[in-house]
């Protein structure tokens, strides 16, 4: 057994190893960049090494200062976790001759699953049902637009390396080919070093599934069953669970045999994972195979007991498998969701900021957490938006479901948008509980699923108009204690002479500014106050404590959360999670931004590619550039038609939002 790992990656990954290493009693290296100092990872570690710039191309996927790393600590092996430099045959060969053992497959077998190309001729030749597509060499765009002709539209342009939905694009008419050919070959060439493409025919409305698959240096290999994906955006998993919905023993048994097929095609070693599309018929189709672990490995681990992380070190450390097939069983069941910085209502654009106030649901047997952040961490720019995975488990499916529920409820995140509504709004639909899912889910449900439920949400409105009032006086006894407490400017009761105590204020709530007025009705110790919000009048009374607001709403006695950053706030209670401002006064906008026509960036980002030439004449809907953020690229478009006067960047520039990109004079 070893000694001492270095960890090749960052985030929740490197924290995940690092915990199972420290159970098996082996020291731990991590690496970091300058924008990950300060990150849990290196804080959990034994030791930790910077190796550059926040740019992954500068730190993460430098192979070269990874080796030295090992070499400076001492280090035996490198787990290189997921994304990076996981799925490199080159950095994996640079391990073997440095003399520090990868922890993963053999060089050769990631090569030949990294080009989709060569892994389609390979499992076609191994009996693995591939979808009827183009995988050849010649990759030019004369040959793909020809082959996508003969398959037939809608088809699927895919990164022949890579995975993880980046250079991949549906295109679903022979105009758009060209434009979406580009696109995914520059996104590629950006995740993965390499811009080659293939076409397949496009299956509409498929399952995803994927077998984990374990195998060792002793000709033993294993599947620990199934995983359903489909739920996806932008080609990306946000939610996993096992086994998958409806899954038959004999569709099991006939997928799980060619996933070990696929495995032994190409001499595997460790864990990896075989990946198929699944159409309503009970056909399934080769798509792609992992060859590390997988970011939704959770779920696996859930229903069958393993830690497939000490598997990864004993199998790489020269011991068997710790299993046969006939020794596994599934375990009830398990579902993952993925917390994400990001805004789905804005196609799910991921976001960038400060964590202000983090708290998860409690961890225990049936609930688990893998996060790589605390409260008060920046969720940089750099890297994946990924928060952290909530894992449930519990006998059957409806159980599972009703712990995710609450997970997710009791999950307070502030500071930053984030996904977690979105996902509570998903897995307490109708057609997810009764397991309807498929790859399109998300889009054939985006009424029910981007939904707002103003009515819910106005329904703590004297929560919130309670909390900003009991917030006010708190910070007035503050400034009073500091200066003259019998200074009628330091009283906030609203006193007035002859007339009611009223206080009169608006709360913004998805952009809208709603009415909130506030009677008071008795003074003294036990003060209450008759609030108007959302259309009915309540008595109510509270204290606060903190971050926790204690509230008697109509003698309903209720404990909620409430968390912000001075300006906008989270209130975390039993109808989910409400956020809201205080309405500002409007002073009128200044002249210069009123006049000013201007587009503006919608997210931190970096920008790729300039898509039109000032003075061009432009139509709505037509695309300005292009700007990449968090690994994934983003087309800004014009809202309306006009005139491109300027840009103000350049390929290259760092923006952040609300950071102005280019000049437009609107048409007639």
């Amino acid at each position: 057994m070893f000694q001492k790992i270095l960890i090749a990656n960052r985030g929740e990954i490197a924290c995940r190893v690092i915990r199972t290493a420290r159970r098996l009693g082996i020291a731990t290296v991590a690496v970091y960049s300058d924008a990950d100092r300060r990150a849990l990872h290196v804080s959990m570690a034994d030791e930790a090494v910077r190796i550059g710039p926040p740019r992954a191309s500068e730190s993460y996927l430098r192979g070269d200062r990874i080796v030295e790393a090992c070499r400076l600590t001492g280090a035996e092996a490198v787990h290189p976790g997921y994304g990076f430099l996981s799925e490199n045959a080159g950095f994996a060969e640079a391990c073997e001759a440095a003399g520090i053992v990868f922890i993963g497959p053999p060089a050769g077998a990631i090569r030949a699953m990294g080009s989709k190309s060569e892994a389609k001729a390979i499992m076609e030749a191994a009996g693995v049902p591939l979808v009827p597509g183009y995988h050849g060499k010649e990759a030019t765009a004369e040959r793909l637009r020809q082959a996508a002709e003969a398959i037939g539209y809608p088809v699927l342009l895919k990164a022949a390396s890579g995975g993880g939905g980046k250079g991949m694009r549906l295109v679903r008419a022979a105009t758009d080919f060209d434009a979406s050919l580009e696109a995914a070959r520059r996104e590629a060439k950006a995740s993965f070093g390499d811009e080659k493409m293939l076409v397949e025919r496009y299956i509409e409305r498929p399952r995803h599934v994927e077998f984990q698959v374990f195998c060792d240096n002793h000709g033993n290999a294993v599947h620990l069953f199934e995983r359903d994906c489909s739920i996806q955006r932008r080609h990306q998993k946000i939610i996993e669970e096992a086994p998958a919905p409806g899954m038959t023993p004999e569709l099991r048994d006939e997928m799980g045999e060619a996933a070990l097929r696929a495995a032994r095609a190409i001499g595997y070693r460790g864990a990896g994972t075989v990946e198929f599309l699944l159409d309503g018929q009970g056909d399934f189709f080769f798509m792609e195979m992992n060859t590390r672990l997988q970011v939704e490995h959770p779920v696996t681990e859930m229903i069958s007991g393993q830690d497939l992380v000490e598997w990864q070190i004993r199998v790489a450390a020269g011991e068997s498998l710790p299993m046969v097939q006939e020794d596994l069983r599934i375990d009830g069941h398990a579902i993952e969701a993925r917390i994400y910085a990001e805004d789905p209502v804005n196609d799910f654009l991921p976001a960038s900021g400060v964590l202000t106030y983090l708290e998860p649901p409690r961890e225990g047997a049936h609930v688990r957490v893998d996060s790589g952040v605390v409260q008060g961490d920046e969720v940089s720019m750099f890297y994946d938006p990924m928060i952290a995975k909530l894992v449930v488990h519990d006998e059957t499916r409806a159980r599972a479901l009703a712990r995710m529920t609450r997970a997710l409820a009791d999950y307070r995140i502030s500071g930053l948008q984030t996904n977690r509504s979105f996902l509570y709004g998903l897995v307490t639909s109708a057609p997810y509980r009764a397991a309807q899912v498929d790859t399109h889910f998300i889009e054939t449900h985006h009424d029910a699923l981007f939904h707002r439920r103003d009515e819910d949400q106005l329904r703590d409105l004297p929560l919130a108009s309670l909390f900003l009032l009991l917030r006010m006086e708190q910070a007035t006894r503050a400034r009073a204690g500091r200066y003259d407490p019998w200074s009628p400017w330091n009283d906030a009761t609203a006193w007035r002479l002859n007339a009611p105590a009223w206080h009169q204020g608006a709360i913004v709530v998805n952009g809208t500014a709603h009415e909130v007025p506030v009677k008071e009705r008795s003074g003294g110790r036990r003060r209450r106050f008759e609030i108007t919000a959302g259309g009915r009048t309540v008595l109510a009374s509270g204290r606060l404590d903190g971050n926790e607001l204690f509230a008697d709403i109509d003698g309903h006695r209720q404990r909620v959360t409430v968390a912000g950053d001075g300006e906008t706030f989270t209130l975390f209670g039993p109808n989910g999670s409400l956020e809201f401002s205080l309405a500002r006064p409007d002073f009128g906008a200044d002249e210069d931004e009123a006049a000013s026509d201007s587009s503006t960036a919608p997210m931190h980002g970096s920008v790729v590619k300039l898509l039109a030439e000032p003075g061009e004449d432009i139509e709505a809907g037509q695309p300005l550039l292009v700007l990449e953020a968090m690994k994934m690229e983003h087309t800004v478009c014009a809202h309306q038609e006009g005139t491109l006067d300027a840009f103000r960047v350049a390929p290259g520039d760092q923006v952040a939002p609300g950071d102005r990109l280019f000049e437009f004079t609107p048409g007639d």
